[in-house]
This record gives structure tokens, C-alpha cells and sequence, in this order.
């Protein structure tokens, strides 16, 4: 088939056979290393400056590779983002459906201070000229349970919602960055959510995170949740059902791929049916690992790493 103008073929190449869908936000990330975050009216000094790959959608197709997923990526970038393509070529993404706009790549500035936490201001760039029609095109290509990942960085995911949910795919959401956009959708279509306090608290109007699973499980009963507390561990809700993992003890160097991590180590183990509690196991240690090192995609482990690590549990 003709995708884009692009002929395309699937081959799983021995990997996962469950096909997955990340359509996601390509971005051109630039990391200001800083010993505090600046302060309104303050002129700040950084003691560096480094270019990454980056974007949540690119972090996570990235993630999603390294854990031994199958993942076509779909998102727009500029003329001066061709290095991004080539990152997820290389990363063993399939880039088929990754189109070229007439608009310059999304950036990302990214403050990251002496305790490795890190803050960030958005430049949607190509990211925000995705349009009903092409992601009809690219959801054209995928069928019944296969899974479409969405983040919050690119337009149009009202509609990519609709029509993935009309098609029987298992959507899962990472609503980040939360703003009104997800207000504008039908989360009763929402397979899985997988989001930090900020974002339960956003949606369920509780900061207490058993209370969030449980908001969460009464407006979206047929939906499963992972909530990730940071150095608190993560908690997954599946109907009545409970499951707590701890986090682990590492030094963070900078934690800005962190959650992409998380989230790709740990589809990627549902595409696998690994059961919950070890896929909890799998995708925290990744992301402990990825904080570690500095930068995003560049940061996220390897299976075997992940596999082979010993890492000391905090708290359960």
C-alpha cells in the first residue's frame, strides 16, 4: 500500500507482532544546565547548553523500540528536523508515516537545575499542523486491538481519539501537558491513562493518590489507570483491582525522559501480555536507569541493561 506517497510494507522483523501507533510530537530539545530555574525578572547565567532529540512522542516511540516493541511513529516536522527521522531509523522505528511540513520542528527549552528536576517551555512548531485528514490516512493502516499511544504536544487529538476509538484500537493516553485540550475529549474512549499527581489531580480534583483511582475508576469504569508518584513509586487501577510498585534508589542526574520512559518500557510489555505487576517492575527500573544519564531519548536503557541492573527498592 501507498502511505503519504510512500510505499509501505509491515514486517516484524521478529519482534513484537501487535502493531502500535504513536502518534506524537517530534521536537528539536535544548537543555540549559542552571543552578536554580530562573525567576521572573532574573537574568540567569547557564553553565551549559546541549541539543538532544527529544519530543514526549519521539522519547516514547524510542523507549517503546528499546523494550522490544514493534511502533510506527506519525508526526510532522520541519525542514530542519530530518535528524529526528534519522534518530527513530536508527532506534529501529518505522518513520513511513512521519510527514514534512512547511513550518519549522517543535522545540523544547529545557531548564534542568542541580537536583537533576528539570522545567520546560513548549514551541509546537510542525507538531501543532497535524490535521483530521492525515491522521485518517495513518490510521487507515491499523486494525481491531492494535495500539495508538497519544501525548498532549499535537493537534488534532480529539479527532485521532474518535477515530482510533471507532476502530477498535486501544488508545492510551499520556495527558501531558495537561491544558484544556483534554477537557475537549471523551476519556470514556481512553484504554489506558498513564499520568503523574499532576494530572490526576487535574482531572479528578485530588491530590491523594489512592483518591485519584478511585475518582478515575468510577467516571471511567471500563478504562485502567498508572499513576506515577515519582520517588513515591507508581500505582495501577484496573476496575476493583490494586497494584502498588516502589521506586528505586538512584542518583538523578536529570529526569526529563523519566516518564516517556516509563510509559514506553511499560506498553511495550503490555504488547507482550507480561503480567501487570512485572510490567510495573520492568518499566520502573528503566526509568531509574534513564534518570541517571543526562539528556531524553539518549538516556533510556537497553532490555538488557534493564534486565541485568540492581537497583535497591525505597519503599513499596
Amino acid at each position: 500500500m501507498t502511505i503519504l506517497g510512500i510505499e509501505f510494507k509491515y514486517t516484524d522483523g521478529g519482534r513484537t507482532s501487535m502493531k502500535i501507533l504513536n502518534f506524537g510530537s517530534l521536537n528539536i530539545d535544548w537543555v540549559y544546565n542552571v543552578d536554580h530555574f530562573v525567576r521572573p525578572g532574573e537574568t540567569l547565567s547557564a553553565l551549559s547548553v546541549e541539543r538532544f532529540c527529544g519530543g514526549k512522542g519521539l522519547n516514547q516511540s524510542v523507549a517503546l523500540s528499546k523494550a522490544g516493541a514493534s511502533v510506527f511513529h506519525a508526526g510532522g516536522i520541519g525542514s530542519d528536523g530530518e535528524f529526528l527521522k534519522e534518530k527513530l531509523k536508527e532506534s529501529n522505528v518505522d518513520v513511513s508515516f512521519v510527514k514534512v511540513f512547511e513550518v519549522p520542528t517543535g522545540n523544547a527549552f529545557i531548564q534542568v537545575d542541580a537536583s537533576g528536576q528539570n522545567c520546560i517551555i513548549l514551541f509546537g512548531g510542525a507538531n501543532q499542523e497535524i490535521t483530521k485528514e492525515y491522521a485518517q490516512e495513518v490510521i487507515n493502516n491499523f486494525q481491531e486491538n492494535d495500539i495508538l499511544v497519544l501525548q498532549n504536544e499535537i493537534s488534532s487529538i480529539n479527532e485521532i481519539v474518535t477515530m482510533a476509538y471507532e476502530k477498535g484500537l486501544q488508545i492510551v493516553l499520556n495527558p501531558s501537558p495537561m491544558n484544556g485540550k483534554i477537557a475537549e475529549l471523551d476519556l470514556n474512549k481512553i484504554t489506558y491513562f498513564m499520568m503523574n499527581e499532576i494530572e490526576g489531580e487535574a482531572i479528578t480534583g485530588t491530590d491523594e493518590p489512592d483518591k485519584i483511582l478511585d475518582i478515575m475508576m468510577e467516571k471511567y469504569p471500563h478504562s485502567k489507570v498508572v499513576l506515577t508518584l515519582g520517588d513515591k513509586g507508581v500505582r495501577y487501577a484496573e476496575g476493583e483491582k490494586r497494584i502498588a510498585w516502589g521506586s528505586y534508589d538512584v542518583t538523578a542526574v536529570d529526569t526529563t525522559s523519566a516518564g516517556d520512559t516509563f510509559t514506553g518500557y511499560f506498553i511495550a510489555a503490555l504488547a507482550e501480555e507480561m503480567e501487570i505487576k512485572k510490567a510495573l517492575e520492568r518499566a520502573s527500573k528503566a526509568a531509574a536507569l534513564a534518570v541517571s544519564v543526562k539528556g531524553a531519548s539518549n538516556s533510556i536503557p537497553l532490555p538488557e541493561e534493564v534486565d541485568n541492573c540492581r537497583l535497591i527498592l525505597k519503599n513499596n
